[in-house]
């Protein structure tokens, strides 16, 4: 390994695919470092930041980017908000770095590696998490899967309880194939000492710097991804909602979280879906009640699935 400052702020990158597990990582990192200041920085592959939300509780911990996918706004957004962490007198250690499911984390790293951030950071290692149950290369297809992969120092095979032993097989078969030596890490909600990714210091940043490095910016277009989002200040009737999702969504749909309010409930509730699976958790509102949704996948049909989510609001109000 090299690495110009080895004493500088520790840098890790958390990166996956969409519903693999980043943000719960996330928050198991956040839970057990209280004995560090932990900064963070959250990016949302669409114009709502909903991570944030769920983060709540550390907000005066993060700084949020400005919306859209990361590694397409690396540029003031992202050294801006590093150089503001730089600049406290309050000490930070580590920077956590997650970035959105459709991002390819190589211009991320090269953020760190190829300007004068290696004087004073050092990149730690990137960390991919991996949904063990629905991660297949062919249904995924994806350049941007290909290389969260394939830039992992280390890899968490999360979620191994929804997945049996062939598909656990057959996924670390395939990341064998395309990555030497991988440093695999079965997780089950990806629990995991944070010894075994924190502070070991394997990111190699020798070949980053190398002309064959290139950013592929055009990658959400290569592969066809769109986020779709949506908003109302009405309530949705529970029903009519559950129905949409036991009908089931298109399998366009990779990805989809939120904050739901229905009529009739005082709780906010919480929304995740990843492939075919989905749960609903219930917390007070710390706001205004609203509707807040994304839906990330490929090839979407925005307009037809926004009418259906028209069609499940509450014809009145009953709070």
């Amino acid at each position: 390994m090299s690495g110009i400052n080895q004493q500088g702020l520790p840098v890790s990158i958390i990166t996956g695919f969409l519903g693999s597990g980043k943000t719960t990582l996330l928050n198991q990192i956040l839970h057990n470092k209280l004995d560090q200041k932990v900064a963070v920085l959250v990016n949302e592959f669409g114009d709502i930041n909903i991570d944030a939300q769920l983060l709540v509780s550390y907000e005066d911990d993060m700084v949020e980017l400005s919306n859209g996918c990361i590694c397409c706004t690396i540029n003031d957004g992202l050294i801006q908000a590093v150089k503001r962490i730089l600049a406290r007198k309050e000490k930070v250690d580590p920077l956590i770095i997650e970035t959105t499911g459709v991002a390819d984390p190589l211009p991320i790293i090269l953020t760190f590696v190829g300007s004068d951030f290696r004087y004073f950071t050092r990149l730690d290692a990137v960390i991919t998490v991996i949904d063990a149950e629905t991660f297949t290369p062919e249904h995924f297809d994806s350049e941007i899967a290909f290389k969260q992969i394939s830039y992992g120092d280390i890899l968490l095979l999360n979620k191994t309880d929804l997945a049996n032993k062939q598909q656990i097989t057959a996924l670390e078969t395939y990341i064998t194939s395309i990555k030497k030596n991988p440093r695999i890490i079965p997780t089950q909600y990806a629990q995991v000492s944070l010894p075994l990714i924190l502070d070991v210091g394997l990111t190699n940043t020798d070949g980053f710097l190398e002309p064959e490095y290139r950013h592929n910016s055009h990658h959400l277009k290569t592969d066809g991804f769109i986020s779709m989002s949506f908003q109302s200040d009405k309530p949705f009737d529970v029903y009519k909602f559950h129905k949409f999702l036991s009908e089931g969504l298109p399998l366009e749909v990779f990805r989809a979280k939120g904050i739901v309010w229905f009529a009739g409930s005082e709780l906010r509730h919480i929304f995740q879906l990843c492939g075919q699976r989905n749960d609903i958790k219930s917390e007070p509102w710390s706001n205004s009640p609203a509707n807040q949704l994304v839906f990330i996948g490929r090839h979407l049909d925005a307009d037809k699935l926004r009418q259906k989510l028209n069609n499940c609001l509450a014809t009145s109000l009953t709070v």
